[in-house]
């Protein structure tokens, strides 16, 4: 393996929020709710769809596991919009983000990896990877942007990056 090779980090909040957020509760302040059965987490993540009339758009995403090591071949950005995924599981992915930027720098994308609880939020025009689950098939809630418009840039990678080994 020639090329970039990246060691994931642990997703956390300050790590991450160049390129958008992380969705979790811990740390989160909670109301109580339904007479003291459920405790509601509020604002975890902006949702910015509005862009030339967009609307939010909740979509289930099945993904099938990757291995490691890994080598990502695009990447893709959305310019309308922001695009969070929250898992519907409770195993580790990995998250591939890259700067907000109109030309892609494979030297830039940075690897993280949830705990299995974690969600992120990508800024619009964060450069990301679709989701990479690990070891299982596993499945996302997905809030992105509906309507009309080009919301997707996607990117081939010029230069080997590897995640992983």
């Amino acid at each position: 393996m020639s090329g970039l090779r990246l060691i994931p980090e642990a997703l956390g909040r300050e790590a991450f929020s160049a390129f958008g957020e992380v969705i979790e509760t811990a740390g989160r302040p909670a109301d109580e709710i339904n007479y003291g059965q459920t405790l509601r987490f509020d604002n975890l993540a902006e949702v910015d769809v509005a862009e030339q009339g967009g609307r939010p758009l909740i979509s289930i995403f099945r993904s099938k596991p990757v291995t490691l090591p890994f080598r990502p071949r695009v990447m893709e950005y959305h310019p309308l919009g922001t695009q969070a995924f929250v898992p519907l599981h409770h195993h580790p992915f990995l998250v591939l983000v890259a700067p907000a930027s109109e030309e892609l720098d494979s030297s830039m994308i940075r690897a993280f990896i949830s705990n299995g609880r974690q969600g992120v939020s990508y800024q619009r025009r964060t450069w990301h990877h679709y989701q990479l689950s690990l070891g299982v098939e596993c499945e996302y809630l997905v809030i992105d942007r509906g309507g009309s418009g080009d919301n997707c840039v996607e990117c081939e990678l010029k230069s080997e990056v590897w995640i992983g080994g």
